[in-house]
């Protein structure tokens, strides 16, 4: 714990580091250790870490607290796993500020530090193993692929002395399932730079066709002295640029297990008597081509990683892009098109959902093309139209669940001109638009049924659609079916909640008390408190009418300033009794008037102790109307035969089952329209009472009380007076609920005996619902056959429960003294009934004792 003086010099020192981040980041980068760091990346992943946590805890550790996602899974990952491969991309926000995965540029991988590369006289002034070693030196930090390709011709240039350099890389076609050959770069002389290389177009060169082609078909060099005199030689070229190509060296590059992976090609030996190039050339050549070939391989690796990354990227971004908006099926196909036709560059992108119920036709059909990009809209079909799904592409794919990638649309039999709207042949009739090519897939929620249709036509570039965009295309469809299910099920949970409220509007709107009843009750004379006795402990309600003891209540509210200080509307408030009352069910016991009963105890409690002096204004009327509402809508049962049973209110709270139910009931009144008597009060006051009066009605809760009260005793009998702090003044209110609740002990001997007669009556009603329809036999206090034990159990339940909380009051404040004399008076009256009930068992078991040995 530290003390004040440490406190602020804490504090000082964090001032200091937030207005000094550049020493913070560096004193972190050269201090912090691999647990520092997983301590800090843990803490920010789980929600349960905050500021201000001293230690950090593994879900395993001793002592540790369960989150309230406890059950959630986390990786069990570890920081400085991924130091061997660096730090990773940070999450990058755009100018929108949506956060997305995707970098804003290219990443590219730099050596550190440049190594400052030697001038070309000084390269030429080497030896030939010092400047093979010294060009190999030269790129083996390169990964980035057409840098590596320009540095190399660079290189060989110089090695060779040659005027022009190209190089190709052998390509896949995987439509015709047959290599070809793409320059990187092509015609790079000495003085050529890689922007200018970039800006030249493309060459594709088919296999085993020209020199190039051969080189690369048969994996040997070629070596043409007077390329006009080889037949394999292209002239084409010479005409287009004006260049003169006397001699050329051709010469494959291969990987480490042979295979050719491009080829490179030096043109023009830079000699006085032009000169072609020889055998040294040859084997000069071979040797860096040696060492070119593993680095074009490591560069093909790292950018075959890099593109994987990036469509890992791509695939959360539109994971996030889906799943975060899910309101709507409308808003979420709109994002999913736009997203898609940004992705994939296509003209135009479809989606049609299958109907649900018919399973047969399409229910709703999106359209976007690239021009709804600026004003944010789709396209979508009429609300009523049904289409069938067993005509055209489209409804080829929704019926047997395959892809489709249709270069040419034209040619294919299932494109129908004549098929129905909204399909592509039907945006060709109407608008003018002609379909290419045609990219089409099914979407499936998680159980694999079909759910809808997907649909790309055109790239924009004019080419087919390829097995590239099909990947892409295929996980666009795997989430797009989860995120359209997902938002089915959303708006189901919707319209399930809208149906509650509806049925909660129509609940409240017979639970609460209609107007003109409040009208009538509050155009009624309230009498004094004296009039009702409201300050005395023997209180009874059996003389009054139930709407006597509904102005007795506002006389209460009267008496204690609450209407005038908390600036309670009257009418409200008859209108809130009213419902209160309402709520009541006609149950034996656990009725309006029990509730009107508890609320008068407290009411004399607050006015006569020093209750006053430790709770604030807003907990006195807290729990005063915690009182009012602590059993409302009893059944008549208690929480273990709602447990016992696997009622509803039994599914939603597993402890202070029936408690919890009353408090909701309370809120759920409090909030209804024309009820609202807390409505004028602060926020600091609102939120005050609310807590106050949760906790209060949770306190009935005879566990709770049984759980508590061991504290409350020891306080009361170490002679502690002081209850302002927040934990002992919640026990204080606690046992003053407890104290009321079962005041009617305390209640002269004609009137307790009474009301325990209809607490009996209760508990035998439970239990012969439990003997007749659950089929078990019931405790004794709820066994009709065990009445006459109603003195034994009533002397019992004093001595357990009653005798001590009103024996710690007595202590706690003189003016409550009458409650224990009431308590002590009543057992002593059980205690006599139960005396004579055990000495007339003895005499008739006596009597019958004779009579057996007599034999009458």
């Amino acid at each position: 714990m530290l003390n004040v003086s440490e406190r602020e010099e804490y504090l000082r020192t964090e001032m200091w580091l937030d207005e000094h981040q550049d020493f913070v980041q560096d004193y972190f980068s050269r201090k912090a250790t691999r647990n520092m760091i997983d301590q800090w990346l843990l803490c920010h992943a789980l929600p349960q870490c905050g500021a201000g946590t001293q230690e950090l805890m593994s879900p395993s550790s001793p002592g540790s607290k369960p989150s309230s996602g406890g059950n959630t899974p986390v990786r069990k990952i570890s920081a400085h796993e991924f130091d061997r491969g660096g730090l990773l991309n940070p999450i990058v926000t755009t100018i929108d500020g949506t956060p997305t995965f995707l970098s804003q540029t290219t990443t590219t991988c730099a050596p550190s530090k440049l190594i400052p590369r030697k001038t070309k006289s000084e390269l030429r002034s080497l030896d030939e193993r010092e400047l093979i070693l010294e060009l190999v030196k030269d790129i083996c930090n390169l990964l980035e692929i057409t840098s590596l390709c320009h540095k190399i011709l660079q290189n060989v240039s110089i090695l060779t002395y040659a005027d022009r350099c190209s190089l190709f890389l052998v390509e896949y076609d995987r439509a015709m399932e047959d290599r070809y050959l793409v320059s990187k770069l092509f015609d790079v002389s000495c003085q050529s730079t890689l922007q200018d290389m970039e800006l030249r177009e493309e060459i594709r060169i088919p296999w085993n066709t020209g020199i190039v082609g051969y080189v690369a078909h048969v994996g040997e060099p070629v070596n043409i002295p007077d390329a006009y005199q080889d037949s394999r030689f292209n002239q084409e070229i010479d005409l287009k640029t004006g260049y003169k190509t006397r001699s050329i060296l051709c010469m494959p590059i291969k990987d480490i297990d042979g295979e050719v992976i491009g080829v490179a090609q030096v043109i023009n030996k830079i000699s006085p008597e032009d000169e072609p190039f020889d055998e040294n050339d040859e084997k000069v050549f071979a040797s860096y081509l040696a060492f070119c070939g593993i680095g074009i391989c490591n560069a093909r690796l790292y950018e075959r990683s890099q593109l994987e990354n990036k469509r890992n990227q791509v695939l959360l971004d539109l994971a996030r892009v889906i799943f975060e908006e899910q309101s709507t099926i409308e808003n979420l196909v709109q994002r999913m098109m736009m997203y898609t036709q940004a992705l994939l560059q296509c003209e135009r992108c479809q989606v049609l959902l299958v109907d649900e119920t018919s399973k047969g036709t399409f229910s709703q059909v999106f359209d976007f093309q690239v021009s709804d990009v600026e004003d944010n809209t789709s396209k979508k079909s009429p609300p009523g139209g049904r289409f069938p799904i067993n005509i055209g592409i489209t409804g080829y794919v929704a019926a047997t669940g395959e892809t489709l990638n249709i270069p040419d649309a034209q040619k294919d039999d299932r494109f129908d001109p004549l098929a129905f709207n909204w399909t592509a042949c039907q945006v060709d009739r109407e608008s003018g638009f002609h379909t290419r090519s045609i990219l089409c897939m099914p979407m499936k929620n998680s159980s694999g049924q079909i759910i809808g249709v997907c649909q790309l036509i055109n790239k924009l570039d004019g080419s087919a659609f390829n097995k590239n965009d099909e990947n892409f295309f295929e996980a666009f469809a795997i989430f797009c079916g989860m995120g359209i299910h997902n938002t089915h099920m959303f708006e189901d949970t919707v319209k399930a909640m809208a149906k509650q409220t509806v049925a909660l509007e129509v609940l409240s709107y017979h639970a609460t008390a209609p107007l003109s009843d409040a009208m009538k009750l509050a155009s009624i004379s309230v009498q004094s408190a004296q009039t009702y006795c409201l300050y005395d402990f023997s209180f009874s309600d059996f003389a009054l009418t139930d709407d006597s003891t509904l102005t007795a209540c506002i006389r209460m509210f009267l008496e204690l300033d609450y209407i005038e200080h908390f600036h309670i509307n009257y009418q409200v408030l008859c209108r809130w009794l009213l419902s209160i009352k309402r709520n009541y069910r006609n149950v034996t016991y656990h009725n309006w008037r029990h509730a009107f009963n508890v609320a008068q105890t407290m009411f004399v409690i607050i006015t006569k102790s020093q209750v006053g002096n430790w709770l604030s204004e807003c907990e006195c009327m807290a729990l005063l109307v915690a009182c009012l509402c602590h059993d409302l809508d009893h059944r008549g049962t208690n929480n273990t035969f709602q447990i016992k049973t696997s009622t509803p209110i039994a599914q939603l709270y597993s402890t202070s089952t029936m408690e919890h139910h009353h408090f909701d009931h309370c809120i759920m009144i409090l909030n209804s329209k024309g009820n609202q008597i807390l409505a004028n009060l602060s926020t600091a006051d609102y939120e005050q009472v609310i807590k106050t009066l949760e906790h209060a009605i949770l306190a009935t809760d005879l566990a709770v009380y049984f759980r508590k009260r061991g504290d409350f005793f020891n306080l009361i009998d170490n002679g502690n007076s002081d209850w302002s702090n927040d934990a002992t003044k919640q026990l204080l209110e606690a046992m003053l609920m407890t104290a009321c609740d079962v005041s009617a002990i305390t209640k002269p001997w004609e009137i307790q005996k009474k009301v325990a007669e209809l607490v009996a009556g209760e508990f035998f009603e439970q239990g012969d619902i439990e003997k007749n329809e659950l089929k078990i036999t019931p405790i004794d206090m709820m066994n009709r056959e065990k009445k006459d034990l109603l003195p034994v159990m009533q002397v019992s339940f004093i001595d357990a429960i009653c005798m001590p909380v009103y024996q710690a009051f007595a202590k706690f404040s003189s003016e409550l003294i009458p409650l224990y004399e009431g308590v002590k008076s009543n057992r002593d009256n059980w205690q006599k009934l139960a005396d004579e009930i055990q000495m007339q068992k003895l005499a008739e078991e006596q009597e019958g004792s004779e009579s057996k040995s007599t034999g009458r």
